[in-house]
């Protein structure tokens, strides 16, 4: 199948670009005369417009608000770049005037590096001659951001459709990327690109497929393509697709579950073993729901530790002048202590939990009897 930028959408934006506001960080903190945002919204009480006219000039108002909010994002980027890099040239402290430049305007360090990434690749974009200055009004930030993310050749085809005014989307970028994902990833069998590029195979379903692949190492991409080489079918592909989310899965969560470190354990070929059952998404939940229990087991030890210890620093506060402080202290017990009595509620029909906690030294093989 031939990728090209004839499938992005061939609707303009004229009437919703947003116009480059002047912005000079050297000026004074207002900068006079500055464009205002205008929004032409209908009147919800309007009886003579059409639900459909009215949805239509809401989507178009909303467009112009994305294509603002980009260029807003875009020009925060390049202020944090420019403090973060005059931090990097004379600063002292190893970024610690950065870090407080970010405090005073209560901006996160994910949500701060995240507006760099994106002003970088602005200026990549534009710099590098694909994407014209204007052309940026074209994309919501979403589809920039998609676009910012994408394979060269993507962002090439993406560039020249929104040059010639074409309104971009993250939808449109999506499917252009799979699409060309589909037709040219080597972790595919030749069969399959072959398919797809004929358009015998939908790049919805091939590019999941691609994206699996590549958290697997190499020996299990193999397994999977020599499936695929001899069956190159749409249900085979989610089939495969299934089997690597799976693989995946098990393998992540298999290396954080403590339980497994205890012995000498394959988990490798218990999968196998798993699969030859058809029963590998079942093991992929087992160990999955081990993980989420053992991190739920250490973080009930965590709380189960402080609050005997509150506990504690209050019995020793508190006195018989504070009666209804030690009935609070009282009713703690049945947490705090070494067995712990939890009520799941009348939907459980009122019916409760004992667990015991008993810590354990590191070479105390047999756990307790829970009495």
């Amino acid at each position: 199948m031939s990728v090209s930028p004839k499938h992005l959408s061939e609707r303009t934006a004229s009437q919703n670009v947003v116009p480059a506001v002047p912005f000079d960080p050297l000026s004074s903190s207002v900068v006079p005369d500055q464009p205002v945002l205008q929004l032409d919204l209908p009147d919800p009480e309007r009886d003579d417009i059409s639900t459909m006219e009215f949805l239509a000039k809401l989507e178009q108002a909303w467009a112009v608000c994305d294509r603002f909010d980009l260029q807003t994002e875009i020009w925060r980027g390049r202020i944090l770049c420019a403090v973060r890099d005059r931090e990097k040239r004379g600063g002292e402290g190893r970024g610690a005037g950065f870090l407080q430049w970010l405090r005073e305007r209560e901006i996160s360090k994910t949500r701060a590096y995240g507006l760099i990434q994106l002003a970088e690749s602005a200026d990549g974009l534009v710099g590098e001659g694909m994407l014209e200055q204007e052309s940026v009004n074209q994309f919501s930030k979403r589809a920039f951001m998609e676009t910012a993310q994408a394979a060269p050749e993507v962002q090439v085809m993406i560039s020249e459709a929104a040059n010639e005014g074409q309104e971009i989307t993250r939808k449109q970028v999506r499917r252009l990327t799979d699409e060309f994902t589909a037709a040219t990833s080597p972790l595919l069998p030749e069969e399959i690109r072959q398919r797809t590029q004929e358009n015998l195979l939908p790049p919805r379903a091939v590019a999941p497929l691609v994206r699996e692949l590549a958290k697997l190492p190499e020996p299990q991409q193999d397994d999977l393509r020599r499936v695929l080489r001899e069956e190159p079918e749409l249900d085979r592909i989610k089939d495969v697709t299934s089997t690597a989310r799976w693989i995946t899965k098990a393998t992540e969560a298999g290396v954080a579950v403590r339980a497994f470190q205890q012995g000498e354990l394959d988990l490798e070929k218990a999968m196998q073993e798993a699969q030859r059952l058809d029963a590998l998404g079942l093991l992929a939940d087992a160990v999955g729901q081990a993980q989420a229990l053992e991190s739920a087991v250490l973080k009930l030890h965590t709380s189960w530790r402080r609050l005997g210890g509150l506990q504690e620093r209050l019995w020793v506060e508190s006195g018989s002048s504070t009666p209804y402080l030690r009935d609070v202290l009282n009713a703690l017990q049945s947490l705090s202590g070494a067995t712990m009595r939890v009520s799941l509620g009348e939907l459980a029909g009122g019916k409760r939990v004992r667990l015991q906690l008993v810590e354990e030294s590191p070479d105390q093989l047999d756990p307790p009897p829970l009495t």
